[in-house]
């Protein structure tokens, strides 16, 4: 069996968008301290309607939540594609 080497780790990010919760899960290198990244990230992205209030490691449970994609959505989403659960109406 062949060993697989893991480069990066799952952070989990929480912040405030024009006051409402939001929540990344995102991948960075690893050995990092990546909230220095992610601030400039959301400042960059959302500048002052962003707020970061936590970023952490993600627990064992949180990263294997991750890899499989069970991870939370948030409710906006920019793309406005139908869920995968739900078959797209054509």
């Amino acid at each position: 069996m062949a060993k697989l080497f893991r480069t990066s780790s799952v952070w989990v990010v929480e912040f405030t968008y024009d006051g409402r919760p939001r929540t990344w899960y995102k991948a960075f290198p690893e050995g990092q301290d990546v909230r220095p990244k992610i601030a400039a990230l959301l400042e960059e992205l959302y500048g002052e309607h962003a707020r970061l209030v936590s970023a952490r490691p993600a627990t064992e449970n949180e990263d294997l939540a991750f890899i499989r994609g069970d991870v939370p959505k948030n409710q906006l989403c920019p793309t406005r594609r139908a869920p995968l659960t739900r078959p797209r109406e054509e």
